[in-house]
């Protein structure tokens, strides 16, 4: 299945992903040379965006939650992935600690975690799931919609490791993004991996670090393969010291958001593009599609009204916003379903390492090309690959399911190599170092 097309501005996207296919062995080069001296994130999800003129990544998310959603055809890829990730940080490991979000009763989220438990028992792992809920101080089981059962049990810490009762692992993995802060007790722990690392974590990281990695890995993989960079890496700007209530920061959003569409007009026009040229406006920490807007005038940040103000101060775990980042926006023009359950859809691709593992349409047949679907009222549809992203078919046309889905998977790769630059550049013991 690969989603239709509402526009006919689909022939600089075919030239894209045509060049794309020619360079398969140059670029499949690079990216091994890169893996080389950088180390990927243990997994992340990126949220592309296709307009039928640009490919590009809009979000990346270092703690993934959807692996739920990942079509059951491509176990096999993340069960091999995992693997590698692991035999890589700790090959001897038997044991790892997962811990999940704190929200519990979302339980399609804790249908992601088992599925994260799943894939990892059959790497040869014992698996067993630690909570930071203070309510959790008994073994205490979750029933899933799907039949299953989640044993989540309280954390135990000693002087450098964290565990649970009887059960001591060499590896912790974080599925939580730690928007509310790096608690107390996965702090210095000195004798095991902590993976992703605490950095990682919305605490500490921002989404203009990542953006700006991602744009030196746009340009030199550009220069690479001979197109624009723009035609895969979205403009931004960023703004410090905001805050919504007591209308700060006003002029710097004006600014950025007028700087931001004169660069995407002037692209626009270089291009022959008839579209409405939109920015989107998003804490620079946290996600779940809290903190968003949709702008296509400066005059729309300065006059926000109260219900505007409120949205947009306030992330997940009722954190508040004192920077944004004001990003290009990218349209959307690929549509999933049929008739009446037809909505506009937008691609998110999944890896563990640096292998593409699978991916998901986000629909919402309720919001326009140029809004943000990651809301209320989306749904998942899974890619249903007949080959892997990592499989383009040169016999084919550039727009067949092989090859679209190797250029999704050429574009999230170079996300999360961006995220592994980011993460060096942001470790505190680095720099501490310097």
């Amino acid at each position: 299945m690969v989603p239709h097309f509402t526009t006919a501005l689909t022939g600089p996207l075919l030239a894209l992903e045509a060049k794309l296919l020619d360079a398969t062995p140059d670029i499949e080069r690079w990216l091994r040379g890169q893996w080389q001296e950088h180390t990927p994130p243990f997994y992340g999800s990126v949220d592309l965006r296709n307009s039928g003129f640009k490919l590009a990544p809009v979000d990346m998310n270092l703690f993934p939650g959807g692996f739920n959603n990942l079509n059951a055809a491509f176990l096999p890829l993340c069960v091999q992935a995992a693997m590698t990730a692991i035999e890589k940080i700790c090959p001897s490991a038997k044991s790892l600690l997962l811990i999940p979000e704190n929200h519990t009763r979302n339980l399609f989220y804790l249908q992601n975690v088992a599925q994260i438990a799943a894939i990892l028992r059959l790497t040869g792992l014992n698996v067993r799931l630690g909570s930071l809920l203070p309510e959790i101080d008994k073994p205490t089981p979750v029933e899933l919609p799907n039949g299953a059962t989640l044993l989540l049990e309280p954390l135990v810490r000693t002087q450098h490791r964290l565990g649970l009762e009887g059960f001591d692992p060499c590896v912790i993995l974080l599925n939580n993004d730690l928007s509310a802060g790096i608690p107390e007790i996965l702090q210095n722990l000195d004798e095991q991996f902590v993976l992703p690392p605490l950095h990682a974590g919305w605490a500490v990281r921002r989404k203009s670090n990542h953006f700006a990695a991602y744009d030196e890995v746009a340009g030199e993989f550009a220069r690479l393969v001979g197109i624009d960079p723009w035609q895969i890496n979205p403009y931004f700007g960023v703004c410090s010291s905001v805050n919504f209530h007591e209308r700060q920061g006003e002029e710097c959003l004006a600014a950025n958001v007028d700087g931001v569409l004169a660069m995407i007009r002037e692209k626009y026009k270089e291009y022959g593009i008839d579209e409405t040229p939109y920015v989107v406006v998003k804490a620079d920490a946290g996600t779940y599609g809290m903190g968003v807007m949709t702008v296509k005038d400066a005059s729309e940040v300065t006059g926000l009204n109260r219900k505007q103000r409120n949205k947009m101060s306030v992330i997940k775990e009722g954190m508040s916003v004192s920077q944004v980042i004001i990003q290009e926006g990218v349209h959307t023009y690929e549509r999933v379903g049929k008739d009446d359950k037809e909505g506009v859809a937008e691609p998110v691709v999944y890896m563990i390492d640096r292998y593409v593992v699978g991916g998901f349409y986000r629909v919402h047949s309720g919001r326009a090309k140029d809004e943000n679907l990651n809301a209320p009222g989306m749904h998942f549809e899974p890619l249903a690959f007949e080959t892997s992203c990592s499989l383009p078919d040169q016999g084919q046309t550039p727009d067949a399911p092989p090859n679209r889905f190797y250029a999704y998977g050429v574009v999230a790769r170079l996300a999360q190599l961006a995220a592994s630059l980011e993460l060096e550049r942001t470790d505190p013991e680095a720099l501490d170092k310097e």
